[in-house]
């Protein structure tokens, strides 16, 4: 064997192990899977690829977790190591961190990849998306809710005695009506309204979003002014479509993100910064993260099936 086709092996080994790796870590295999991991593992030179990246991210894992969940950017001295396979592995379970604290934190979360109903004792529904998370402070006054993170649909069973409050992203959303939709990412929180309409206090003053409007707002600062909002738009991912106009990338991906087992970054936080306008389907978030390559003419770099980058 040449040394060039013995490097390629190697390469090849490596990249087999991030991604058996990672696809244990996402979940449990099923039978097939198990024996082809069996069967895979046999090879010794297969079994140290793994037990080396294995006993890696053990000890990543051991240092303190963040609070959050890491940007979706890479700057550019991360990306000398995001661009091998085994460190971005090990940045994944970084990510990962921030899953963990969410669903600690709170009474009632969906996974990647998944939507749950939580019907409330009041009669009140909750409807989250993929990798969202709530946290439930229902008292004699108040039924508070708290978006710990991602999305909601909220449908409010009326009690004029107990006002439902959903805190998000440092501000609080009072419903006035029935049904509305709550997000929140790095950069806040936003708030549409389908049926009759919701008070957004933040920063120190009231909004009032109303039918068909929606608002956003940053932590400690005022809501922005109530706009119109197609219909079809309000609570589109519960249908399984994400609907944006001129969003950053970094939201974009983090959207998708919540349907995708794996980790996805930018090169850089201009490549992040781009706006995106588009509807991509969140069944199928490798083909809308290629949708989306194409779109920016950007390049998607796979280092294995579950960590890629967008760069130049």
């Amino acid at each position: 064997m040449t040394k060039r086709r013995s490097g390629r092996s190697h390469e090849h080994r490596r990249e087999a192990a991030v991604d058996w790796w990672m696809r244990r870590r996402t979940g449990p295999l099923g039978a097939a899977e198990q024996a082809a991991f069996a069967a895979w593992r046999a090879n010794p030179a297969n079994a140290a690829a793994y037990d080396n990246i294995d006993g890696l991210c053990a000890h990543l894992a051991g240092l303190p977790a963040p609070v959050e969940a890491p940007a979706f950017y890479a700057r550019p001295r991360v990306w000398l190591a995001v661009a091998a396979p085994l460190a971005a592995a090990c940045l994944a379970i970084l990510a990962g961190w921030g899953d963990l604290v969410t669903f600690l934190r709170s009474d009632h979360y969906a996974g990647t990849g998944e939507t749950r109903i939580v019907a409330l004792e009041d009669g009140s529904r909750v409807q989250l998306d993929a990798r969202s998370a709530i946290a439930l402070r229902y008292c004699a006054a108040e039924r508070r809710v708290e978006l710990i993170a991602g999305e909601a649909w909220f449908e409010v069973a009326p009690d004029v005695r107990r006002p439902f409050v959903v805190a998000a992203a440092g501000g609080e959303i009072r419903a006035l009506g029935t049904a509305f939709d709550v997000a929140v990412d790095a950069s806040g929180a936003r708030v549409a309204v389908a049926e009759h309409s919701v008070r957004v206090t933040s920063g120190g003053t009231d909004v009032v979003v109303a039918e068909g409007e929606r608002s956003a707002y940053r932590a400690d600062a005022a809501a922005s002014r109530p706009e119109p909002m197609k219909s079809a738009w309000v609570g589109a991912w519960r249908r399984g479509k994400l609907i944006v106009e001129n969003a950053p990338l970094r939201d974009v991906i983090s959207a998708l993100g919540r349907h995708h087992h794996g980790f996805v970054a930018c090169m850089s936080e201009a490549i992040c910064a781009r706006t995106v306008t588009g509807v991509f389907g969140t069944q199928d978030p490798l083909q809308s993260l290629e949708a989306l390559e194409t779109a920016l003419g950007l390049r998607l770099a796979f280092f294995s099936r579950f960590v890629a980058v967008f760069r130049e």
